[in-house]
Order: structure tokens, then sequence, then C-alpha cells
């Protein structure tokens, strides 16, 4: 559970206001126009939440962690609750969208979370999410993706993301793909040296369910790619919008 402390250093660690920007104009494109009811889940330090706020709106945002918690209620003050994504502490068909951004990639089991989240939305309301968080930075054709792209392949089935299966999910709650939307995370391409150094420090999935040599092959591969230290592109995340 994070605590205050991280709290306070996780925004900057993830792109900070540029990224939270970006995600919430890409969200604001997909949510009903109108008054309306929105939950924020997984709503982490409030950064995307507090962007959503309009006159016409009502925004909660939800999060299990206090840590997180004591900075969202700063941003969207009497609008946070804290909560468990797979149990939430609101009424069914109560909400007209539900918001999860950067939630389902880390759950060993998304599908529960997405069905608490179709259980609170009304009829014709929409549930807007991030998908595909991993391919977020494999541009086609780059280097990068070159590079990576056998290892990718293999570890596809374990992502807990991945936009078909989601979809596939989303048809059994009765949700629909009703639109989409991608967004940059603006200042986040990394360079060849910081893959590599990340691969070593076990901070990239695909590269955990590897083998020893396949590490060391794709290492050896990053390490010759040319301009070590320049970053490459920005990541492109994938919004998708399901309708009830």
């Amino acid at each position: 559970m994070i605590d205050y402390d991280e709290a306070r250093d996780y925004d900057a660690s993830r792109g900070g206001e540029p990224r939270a920007r970006a995600a919430a104009d890409a969200v604001e494109l997909l949510l009903p126009q109108g008054p309306c009811v929105i939950l924020d889940i997984a709503c982490g330090t409030g950064i995307v939440t507090r962007r959503l706020l309009r006159s016409e709106r009502a925004v909660v945002g939800v999060d299990r962690s206090p840590g997180m918690l004591s900075l969202a209620g700063q941003r969207v003050p009497g609008g946070v609750v804290r909560g468990d994504a797979t149990r939430l502490p609101f009424v069914s068909n109560g909400v007209d969208a539900v918001v999860i951004v950067w939630l389902l990639h880390l759950l060993p089991d998304p599908a529960s979370v997405l069905a608490e989240a179709a259980r609170v939305l009304r009829p014709g309301g929409v549930l807007i999410t991030t998908v595909d968080k991993d391919d977020a930075y494999f541009v086609e054709d780059s280097d990068i993706a070159q590079v990576t792209v056998d290892l990718r392949r293999q570890y596809a089935p374990r992502v807990p993301d991945h936009s078909a299966r989601v979809l596939s999910w989303a048809a059994e709650l009765g949700l629909g793909l009703e639109g989409q939307m991608v967004f940059p995370g603006t200042g986040q391409g990394r360079s060849p040296r910081r893959w590599r150094e990340g691969i070593e420090a076990g901070h990239i999935p695909w590269c955990t369910h590897a083998s020893p040599d396949q590490v060391t092959e794709v290492c050896r591969r990053f390490a010759a790619l040319p301009n070590q230290d320049a970053a490459r592109p920005d990541p492109l995340y994938r919004l998708i919008a399901l309708k009830a």
C-alpha cells in the first residue's frame, strides 16, 4: 500500500502534469455531455480526476491507498472515497460514467473490476479505460519495437489489459465498444540505455517471464542500437469507451 511520502513522488515519476492533462483531455472526448455522475476508479493522487470536474458534473474518485487519497482529497475536496475496485462502495446503476486509467494492466484478474464497473453503471452509461499499456512505447517499425517484438509476442497472452481480452469480458457484461482515443505520454520516451537498465533491474513485465538467455540477448540488442542516450518517441496510450 502506497503511503503519503511515496504518493508525493508518484506523479513526477509517471509523466506528471503533462501526461495527466493529455489523459484527461482524451477521457473528456469520450464522456457523456451535460449533467452526469462520474466515478474515477483507482484515482490515485487525483491528478486526472480534478481535470474532469465541471459545474454540471458530480465526480467521485475511489482508491484503496490512504497515501494516494490524502493527495487526491486536496485536489478534489469532498470528492474521494476509500474503496476496493472489486467491491465498490456504490449502489448499482448509480453513475453515468466510470473512468479507469492505468489500472487493468496491474491486476491479475481485471474481469472482476470490469464486472464491478458494469454493476454501478446506469443503462446507457459508459466505461472508459486504458488498454494495451505495454504496447504504448512500441511505435510500429521503430528500432525499439524491432528489438523487443519476439519477447513481447510471447508475453502477449499474459497481458491483463490486452484490448481483445477486455472487449471479450465487456461483451459478457453487456458492454459494447462505443469509441476510442489515443494520447501521448509527453516526455516519457525512453532511450536504449534506459530500456536495458530497466530490463536488468527486472522492471519490464514482458521480460520477467523470459529465460535468462532471452533477457541477455534482448539486452545485447539494445546495447547495439545507435544513440544510446537519445529518447525514442513518446508512448501513445490507448483508451476505449464501452457503452452499457
